[in-house]
């Protein structure tokens, strides 16, 4: 219990001192390089090599850009945007543009009416042009609700699990109906008189 300690001097192994790390500044990632690591190499399958293609000349990039416009033109005249995908909206095209349809003739006929309403008009000439007006619009609305009900009916038919809101695809189909059959977008699909 009452023991004396040893006097014997134990040497302690001496821990080697490692060299200080440079100070690097706050935020410093280590390249791969000093982490040890290769850099991959990009492979060269499908590249152009630096030299091949010379600068295009200005007129030559105007070209180019037009080309490449009219192409682009010519695929939305044949595709159509974004609005105008869906089966539904397909089949709302392919129903208009299988009839003829008095919407194709109300900008025509405004354009008489717009005339024929002048202040500069016999009152008979205003009288006519305001009834072929009444007409057109009562001929659009009712054109419109017999392209709904088809519409609406071969939807539920063809597509019955459809989410689709049936209230955009009637729209739709009116807003092509009263446009003229050269002018749609996308090119309409479908002759006239073809069944649906």
């Amino acid at each position: 219990m009452f023991r004396r300690k040893s006097t014997a001097v134990v040497e302690e192994p001496v821990a080697e001192v490692a060299e200080p790390a440079p100070v690097r500044p706050r935020g410093y990632t280590p390249s791969k390089k000093e982490l040890g690591k290769e850099t991959p190499k990009r492979p060269s399958v499908g590249r152009r090599g630096a030299g091949d293609t010379k600068p295009l000349t200005k007129e030559e990039a105007r070209a180019k850009r037009r080309q490449l416009r009219a192409e682009a033109a010519e695929e939305f005249r044949r595709e159509g945007g974004p609005r105008d995908r869906g089966p539904e909206r397909r089949l709302a095209r392919d129903v208009v543009d299988s009839r003829r349809t008095v919407g194709t003739w109300f900008f025509g006929g405004a354009l008489i009416v717009l005339i024929g309403s002048s202040a500069a008009m016999p009152p008979i000439v205003r009288l006519v042009s305001n009834l072929l007006w009444a007409t057109l619009a009562i001929g659009v609305v009712i054109d419109s609700v017999l392209i709904s009900r088809k519409i609406k009916k071969l939807v539920r038919e063809r597509f019955p699990d459809s989410t689709q809101r049936l209230g955009g695809v009637y729209l739709y189909a009116i807003m092509r109906a009263i446009t003229f059959r050269r002018m749609r977008t996308p090119v309409p699909q479908v002759e006239l008189g073809a069944k649906i």
